[in-house]
């Protein structure tokens, strides 16, 4: 696998499939691990870094065995970088980093693993719709496989030991990605935040920590990694996650009752816009997309189906454009390729019915 073969495609995760996928984009877990014989990243040497990669790549990136595919990221360019960033297979501290380091990717990108971010290892497992437990199945079955070839850095007392004191112990991360437009829209976005935020779960954007929610996507995940079990802490949010989507869809009903033509108007627009524009931005295609994606649910839009809007999400985003241009671009260069784009891939759609 290389980045040519992943540029066409959209990824498992954006598959727009299993359970609850028209609220939840995807289900997440993340596992921080650490080998042994190595100080952490932040306290090795670039030569020590360098052999964490080799010690990874000799014990686990094996013809046949994992089926993993490994890119060189301290080789790459800004804009490949960048790619893997907007694909969800690295993270923007791995992307800014200056030692040596990488990604191993699973055949249909519902595998991840970073080499050298901020702990040596961080895995991650992603797949369509409301799937928590078959992604703990997966993540953990590798890490299983992983830790009979490598040895982790572990305390009896403390658990598995990770550079960051918020990851000590189980070091997992479980989140889920969610389209909540309806929640926005109604303006009690903020109320489910705060009550999300008592029961020490984290609200981020798409693009993790720090990020903004372009698009009305927000990832919901745990904090504490410490004093309970990974079953234990998957369970937590899996009791939160149904009670978001019910809010969600109360208030896209509500909407569709009391605000009818309102919404229908904003669909139409949306749809009109990304179909007819002549330059766009990434972050007005996010939220027209947002719209779109929010009238097929409802079914305002019948020409268009899911999986096609998440391709736009992704495809549309610098890297992914650029990428698929051939060329890097400038700013304008970009927001005159991307209408482009968008008018091809909807060129055949039809807008919504009006009252």
């Amino acid at each position: 696998m290389n980045l040519d073969d992943l540029t066409g495609t959209s990824g498992e995760w954006l598959r727009g499939s299993g359970p609850e996928s028209d609220i939840v984009m995807c289900s997440r877990i993340r596992l921080a691990r650490n080998l042994a014989d190595f100080p952490f990243i932040n306290r090795a040497s670039r030569g020590e870094k360098a052999e964490i990669e080799a010690t990874f790549k000799s014990k686990i990136i094996q013809p046949g065995e994992l089926e993993l595919s490994y890119l060189d990221v301290n080789g790459m360019s800004s804009l490949n970088r960048q790619f893997l960033v907007e694909r969800q297979l690295i993270s923007r501290e791995h992307q800014a980093a200056d030692w040596p380091r990488g990604v191993a990717i699973g055949p249909r990108e519902n595998i991840s693993i970073m080499v050298n971010e901020e702990d040596h290892l961080r895995i991650q497992v992603m797949l369509s719709g409301l799937s928590l437990h078959d992604v703990w199945d997966r993540i953990n079955r590798l890490d299983d496989q992983i830790e009979a070839r490598l040895d982790y850095a572990f305390s009896p007392q403390l658990g598995y030991l990770t550079a960051c004191p918020t990851n000590v112990g189980t070091g997992i991360r479980v989140g889920v990605m969610l389209h909540l437009p309806g929640l926005v829209e109604t303006k009690q976005i903020e109320k489910v935040f705060r009550a999300l935020q008592k029961i020490n779960l984290a609200v981020r954007g798409l693009y993790g920590e720090g990020t903004q929610a372009f698009g009305d996507f927000y990832q919901i995940s745990n904090q504490q990694t410490l004093g309970k079990s990974e079953l234990e802490l998957i369970r937590n949010l899996n009791d939160v996650i149904p009670q978001i989507i019910t809010y969600e869809r109360q208030a896209r009903q509500a909407l569709l009752g009391e605000k009818r033509n309102q919404l229908l108007d904003k669909v139409s627009r949306a749809y009109g816009q990304l179909k007819t524009a002549h330059q766009i931005s990434s972050e007005e295609t996010m939220l027209l997309l947002s719209s779109v994606r929010l009238g097929i649910n409802l079914g305002l839009i019948d020409d268009l189906e899911i999986p096609t809007v998440n391709e736009l999400f992704i495809h549309t985003q610098p890297a992914h454009l650029q990428r698929l241009q051939g060329a890097e671009l400038s700013s304008d260069e970009r927001n005159i390729a991307r209408a482009s784009y968008l008018r091809t891939k909807l060129g055949n759609g039809r807008l919504p019915e009006t009252e």
